[in-house]
Parts: C-alpha cells; structure tokens; sequence
C-alpha cells in the first residue's frame, strides 16, 4: 500500500455566471489529498495520513475519500476548522490564497500518526503540510522514521504565499531531498529552489549532488523528464489536450507515476534504486496520461481507471516509422475469451476499424499492450495514426 502523508482542505473554485458575477464551489482538494484520491481511483492500494476536521467540511473530504477507494483509518479527526483554499485562474492556470490558520490539518502532532505497519511499501510527502508548524515537524520525523524501511517520494508543490518562515522550510526541503528514493518537481518548483540562473539540467545536477536519487521534473506543455544520478535523463512529451485549468494537474501526474510503479511491482526499496530507462518511461507517460485527462475538466478531479482505458494510446516501439495508434473504447472484453485478429488498411486511413484480439498477434506487429490492459475492445475505433 502507498500512504499519504500530508493536507486535505476545500479549494473554492471560481465560478462565472452569465452575468459575469464570480461565485466559489466547495470541491474538496490539497496536493496530497488528490495524489490520494487518484491513486484509489486507478485501483492502486492506498490510504491517508491527514489532519480531517470534525466539520461539515471534514465529512465532505472523508466522503470522497471513501468514494475513490482511500483507506481513512489514519486519519486524524480534529475539532479545529478544516482548511479553505480560494483559487483564482488566469488563462487555466492556478493560484492560490489559503485560509488556514489553527486548522485541522496544521494541528497535526507526530503522536498523533498511527505506527506504520510492514504492509505499507512507500510513503508520499509534499504540499503546504511542510510549510507550518506543528505539522510539518510531524510529517518531517515520520519521513526520517521512515526513510531507511520504506520508498519515500517527496513533491514539495512550493506555495510561495504560504511559507511563513523561508529558512526553515528551505532548510527542512534540503534535508528530506538528500535522503528521498524519488524528488518530483515542477519547473516553477526548481527555480525556486535553486534561485540561480541557470538551465534546468545544472539546477537538476546541484539537487542530485545534495543526495537526491532520481528527479522529476514537470514543465506542462513541454512534458516531463527523469534525471538518475549518473545524470541520465529521460524525456516524454506531453499530451495535447484542451486544457480547461491546471487545479491537481501535478498531483495527479504523482498518482499516474506510482500506480504505474505499482503495476509493474517496483515498488520496493531495492527495485526502485535499480529503474530501467524503460521501466521509467512507461511511469512518465502513464503519469502524463492520466493528468491529461484532470486538465480537460475543471477542478482537481482525476480519472477512475475506466476512464483511463477508455482513451488508450499504444506504442509501436518496434514498427516502421514507431507508429502511436490513439485508440478510443467503451466496452472491454477478456483478452482470454478471444482468439484472432484483423488489420484492414491501417496505414494512412485513421477511421479504420481495428479488430485487436490476440496479444502475439499484436506484439507481431510491434504494438505494446501496456500491463495493465487485462482486457481490450473489439472492435476498436482508431481515431489517428502517426508515422
């Protein structure tokens, strides 16, 4: 199981009415609250570490929790008001003034975390929860509690509104990097951080010499790319979306990267320090899939996993021209109870219809059924072919 560790509070998401009058809709959000709740919808095992009020608003996050298939039993229920996020957008693209001062989520004490047991594999660090005290003391001796027994994954999702005391918070991010199995941040977040002008792999390098391990870096339209400690780096493009705003785009790019980590069963201390190229390009794109898809909607609101088959993109690495087949499905049926397959005029013809029943059939062709399609559609309707 991945678990959590951070906030849960309301983002008051703007709303415009035809009068042009602005009105806030209470959705329930925070970076780590929607890496969780992404995560339980793509069927990965997942729980949350969170300050939750005893508020109407506290119930509202527990509700959905409950809804994406998160395990709530380490939450920690308070008296004290939850935490409300007002979002203003320019051009899709969030910010943020937080309202959270003696909150449900700040509260949080280190004696307050449940004893994590063996069967939790990684645990998940980041958002405003390192910004404040006490919690971001308890959440930073749980990560060094933790960090030599489990995989820990830190996105520190920088809010600069937010940082009280800019010493200590740089001092505490300093020292969770040096010692974290994966560090993913977005652009804004490196330039942040390394405040030096300077390119991205320099920036990437200082952090990798500080004891960061393997480095993500998110740069929205231009993609994403991974940097290893000999100063490897991998690089995946992004989707082309209409993007409605940018509200949990990041968080869910974290679920995507770890449920993908997950299915290929590499989440375990040793396997994680031993990533393939291969292995990390198919966390990236499984991580950008599934944030294309938050992105096309409003508000912090990932895909279940129906809803990530149903937009399918499948590789043909090993063809002619590296074909990329955009597949669109509604219904599945069991690879197990088909047995054949028919290609007609596939290539230049991107409303042909693939019948794709037989996975050796398939690899034949060098198109790569990811592993975790257990089942596909036929017929399949292509929707565009790329040489």
């Amino acid at each position: 199981m991945i678990l959590c560790c951070g906030e849960s509070l309301i983002d008051m998401i703007p709303i415009e009415n035809t009068s042009n009058e602005v009105s806030f809709t209470p959705l329930a959000g925070g970076a780590i609250f929607n890496t969780s709740i992404a995560l339980g919808r793509l069927n990965v095992p997942v729980g949350l570490i969170s300050g939750v009020s005893s508020d109407f608003l506290g119930q509202k996050l527990v509700n959905e929790l409950s809804n994406s298939n998160v395990n709530t039993e380490y939450l920690i229920r308070k008296d004290n008001p939850t935490t409300l996020a007002f979002v203003s957008l320019k051009n899709g693209h969030a910010n943020y003034t937080f309202y959270d001062e003696n909150s449900a989520g700040r509260s949080v004490n280190i004696s307050d975390i449940l004893d994590i047991p063996e069967s939790i594999s990684t645990l998940y660090f980041g958002g405003i929860s390192l910004c404040v005290e006490p919690a971001a003391n308890a959440y930073e001796k749980l990560f060094h509690q933790e960090v030599n027994k489990k995989i820990t994954f830190l996105d520190p999702n920088i809010r600069k509104g937010f940082v009280i005391d800019e010493a200590s918070y740089r001092y505490r991010l300093e020292k969770m990097i040096s010692s974290c199995d994966i560090l993913k941040v977005s652009d804004e977040d490196l330039n942040w951080i390394i405040p030096l002008d300077i390119d991205i792999k320099s920036k990437v390098n200082q952090l990798i010499k500080l004891g960061a391990k393997i480095i993500i870096v998110t740069k929205g339209a231009k993609g994403a790319s991974a940097f290893f400690e000999n100063e490897y780096e991998i690089k995946v493009p992004a989707e082309s979306v209409d993007i409605i705003d940018t509200v949990g785009a990041g968080d869910t790019f974290n679920a995507g990267f770890l449920a993908k980590l997950s299915q290929l069963d590499l989440l375990s201390k040793e396997k994680i320090n031993n990533l393939n190229p291969e292995q990390m390009t198919k966390a990236l794109n499984y991580g950008v899939k599934v944030a294309s898809i938050t992105v096309s909607r409003k508000g912090a609101n990932p895909p279940f996993l129906n809803e990530v088959l149903s937009s399918i993109t499948f590789l043909a690495s090993d063809a002619p021209g590296k074909l990329r087949l955009s597949i669109k499905s509604a219904a599945f049926l069991p690879i197990s109870n088909l047995s054949e397959s028919v290609v007609a005029n596939l290539m230049g013809k991107p409303d042909v219809m693939l019948r794709l029943l037989n996975p050796a059939i398939a690899n034949s062709l060098g198109i790569d059924i990811p592993a975790e399609i257990q089942c596909i559609t036929a017929p399949m309707a292509i929707t565009s072919v790329e040489q």
